[in-house]
């Protein structure tokens, strides 16, 4: 199953930052990486799947509120990446994170990171 390709998960202590990379397959033409929606989701045990970021392929951003001013969401079309900036990380940001891609035209087609663990100690 094809999958995208995360890294930067992991521990830090409350206050902290990660940086969270995620890389779409070389499949993936960049012309047609351009033309993708994409975002983060998160999901803690109990929780359901929340959307956590997402940039548009026409570089429109949203954020859930209680992570707006913390987070960045950034894409490197050229490299077929997304990433996730987290600052001032809190206990309740602790969760699995999934990358998400999908074309936002013509013959839907959405991919999803295998997740990586990102757990803030208080």
């Amino acid at each position: 199953q094809v999958q995208l390709v995360e890294s930067g998960g992991g521990l830090v202590q409350s206050g902290g930052s990660l940086r969270l990379s995620c890389a779409a397959p070389g499949f993936i033409s960049i012309a047609s990486f351009t033309l993708y929606n994409v975002a983060w989701y998160r999901q803690s045990p109990g929780n359901e799947r929340e959307l956590v970021a997402s940039i548009s392929a026409s570089g429109a951003m949203e954020y859930k509120a209680s992570v707006q001013g913390r987070f960045t969401i950034s894409r490197a079309n050229g490299k077929r990446s997304v990433y996730l900036q987290m600052n001032s990380l809190k206990s309740e940001d602790t969760a699995v994170y999934y990358c998400y891609v999908a074309r936002s035209t013509g013959r839907h087609y959405e991919l999803w990171g295998q997740g990586t663990q990102v757990t803030v100690s208080s």
